[in-house]
């Protein structure tokens, strides 16, 4: 077994995350305490959230979302609300592209949306575009690939989790990482509420892991180890 086939080292890989709309600061802080003793690597809660209180979990890194969960925003509200979400100590954002731009073969556009994004983001804030990676063709998801990295993103990741067509497939991953070759990261997230889930993504490539039920993952593979 690998070190990211362990619990403690696929919770590293993990953002622990909380986005569903009926979520009170109640259910933020009892987050933030979970991720503390799972270990995890970061949490990913809405903007609204911030700033949020991580004394509890020292080291934790906060990700948050942009354009959530349509992707249908102007590039500079967008912009302005990741803004925002750094000022107010998000360490990540997660911005959601224009899926129907993608679908219509409009690139540039989704270039230029993920660009404006980034312009408003400092370097050392980590940026992931989220394409909706059930939504699209295989050369779809290859074309906006390419375009997040041109933009200078720093992870694609495949999914909201919110939309209808579906999540993360291994599928998807092992695209997503061979058109990014290792230049940047790819966060699977969406549908994975397993261990067996989360090990098959991290095979097919992935290097981060967007997961809302990560104690039951993490004790799945406890158990599939023998702990």
């Amino acid at each position: 077994m690998t070190t990211t086939h362990d619990a403690a080292g696929l919770a590293r890989l993990v953002d622990h995350t909380l986005l569903k709309p009926e979520a009170t600061v109640a259910d933020v802080q009892a987050l933030v305490e979970e991720a503390a003793r799972l270990g995890v690597y970061s949490i990913c809660i809405s903007p609204s959230f911030l700033p949020v209180d991580t004394s509890a979990a020292p080291g934790l890194h906060v990700a948050t979302v942009c354009g959530f969960p349509s992707g249908k925003h102007h590039s500079d509200v967008k912009a302005a609300e990741a803004a925002r979400s750094v000022r107010d100590g998000a360490d990540e954002v997660d911005m959601v592209i224009d899926v129907g731009a993608a679908r219509e073969g409009r690139y540039d556009a989704v270039e230029a949306d993920i660009a404006a994004v980034r312009a408003a983001t400092p370097g050392d804030v980590v940026l992931k575009v989220i394409i909706e990676s059930a939504a699209l063709s295989d050369d779809q998801i290859v074309a906006v690939c390419q375009a997040a990295e041109r933009a200078g993103a720093d992870f694609v990741k495949t999914s909201t989790g919110f939309h209808p067509a579906g999540g993360a497939t291994v599928h998807a991953v092992e695209l997503m990482a061979q058109t990014v070759g290792g230049r940047l990261g790819v966060k699977a997230s969406g549908g994975i509420r397993t261990a067996a889930d989360a090990v098959a993504m991290v095979d097919a490539g992935a290097t981060r892991l967007g997961l809302s039920g990560t104690a039951a993952v993490l004790a799945g593979l406890e158990a599939d180890a023998g702990y």
